[in-house]
């Protein structure tokens, strides 16, 4: 039997790879003479890095400015398959939580109007430096809502206000912005393909917007997420001004509006974000040789089913005929709702555990356990 092992993180517990590894001990207790491949899957966000390195990426870590002007490291990874010719694309992947994530500053309503993406912007030009010339760019998790430019502004771009002045970084400086210098602009973002992973339908700014939507979870009060979406909306008119380009599109509210600047000022697409990840590391090839699919993720529930990653590739590997089991840290669907996807059988972490803190502080000896279970009613 040939076993494809293939979660998502278990957010708070374990990664993508070690909730890969729990579950592949439990598979080969039940059949110890499987053939059991661990690969690690993401949905565009948080993983997304750790999904490419798995699929055999190089992993590599720059300091960079945090998201509040700390520094931070910041890992990125990076194929290089050129040949003489040199026709095959380098790629890059970055996270913008990596050098922008909220995990690097504390949630505050100061701090959700300082927040700026300037790291992920020194995280490109690093990538641009090593030869990529395609770059996937994975939204999620991050501290800012600065639109994209403070990323821009890594690259070359430098924002005035009306009286020729330089606008501080971060979101809450953007309603300033009055014209946009681009005369030091890297030229290689013209050269370069983006292709920005992306699973919200947010546009950049409005009621549905970056600022409205996610600002509070970045601590953003009332009055900051009015000043926010204020600063997008103009940033969006100035981009279009300078551009002819219209950024506030579905998806371009993603990570704080990240996307928009992209969009604006390179050549950039937003894509589907599991669609996006199952491409660069070939996924497709995965499910050919396989007889079983395992996969899951901490919380199984509603969102689980618009299309994120254990789902998404539940689907595609019921396509083929292949049976799916899950596992998860808890499942808030009915298994009729899972057997929509090809699910033919799931258990949760909570069934064996005393109860969510034993669950999340012993996930990894639960899922072994939960796995065997599964298997061996199966």
């Amino acid at each position: 039997m040939r076993i494809l092992i293939a979660p998502d993180k278990f957010k708070g517990s374990l990664t993508a790879a070690e909730a890969a590894s729990a579950i592949a001990q439990g598979a080969l207790r039940v059949y110890p003479d499987a053939v059991v491949t661990q690969f690690p899957i993401a949905d565009g966000g948080e993983g997304t890095l750790e999904a490419a390195v798995s699929a055999g990426y190089e992993e590599r870590l720059n300091a960079v400015v945090g998201p509040i002007l700390a520094p931070v490291g910041a890992a990125w990874a990076l194929l290089d398959p050129r040949t003489d010719s040199g026709t095959e694309p380098v790629v890059a992947v970055i996270e913008t939580a990596q050098a922008s994530g909220l995990e690097h500053m504390e949630a505050s309503p100061a701090n959700a109007l300082r927040a700026h993406s300037y790291g992920c912007g020194q995280l490109i030009a690093a990538a641009l430096d090593a030869g990529a010339t395609e770059i996937v760019l994975g939204l999620g998790g991050s501290a800012m809502t600065d639109g994209g430019s403070g990323a821009l502004r890594a690259l070359g771009l430098i924002p005035l206000d009306a009286a020729g002045t330089i606008v501080p970084l971060g979101g809450g400086s953007l309603d300033q912005v009055s014209r946009l210098d681009m005369s030091g602009l890297d030229p290689r973002l013209e050269r370069t393909t983006f292709r920005i992973a992306v699973d919200v339908q947010n546009p950049l700014y409005g009621p549905d917007g970056a600022a409205h939507v996610f600002g509070p979870q970045k601590g953003a009060d009332q009055e900051g997420v009015e000043q926010l979406d204020a600063g997008l909306r103009n940033w969006a008119s100035v981009l279009r001004e300078a551009t002819g380009r219209d950024v506030n599109v579905a998806g371009a509210g993603a990570a704080g509006g990240f996307p928009a600047s992209f969009l604006a000022l390179s050549n950039a697409q937003l894509e589907g974000g599991f669609a996006l990840v199952a491409g660069l590391t070939d996924l497709s090839g995965r499910l050919d040789t396989a007889d079983l699919v395992i996969t899951g993720e901490g919380s199984l529930d509603s969102q689980s089913l618009a299309g994120k990653a254990p789902i998404a590739l539940a689907d595609a590997a019921s396509d083929r005929g292949i049976p799916v089991l899950v596992v998860a840290g808890r499942i808030l669907v009915s298994m009729e709702e899972l057997a929509e996807h090809g699910v033919q059988a799931a258990a949760q972490l909570l069934d064996v555990a005393r109860g969510p803190e034993d669950a999340m502080g012993n996930a990894g000896t639960y899922l072994t356990r939960v796995t065997m279970q599964l298997l061996e009613g199966a």
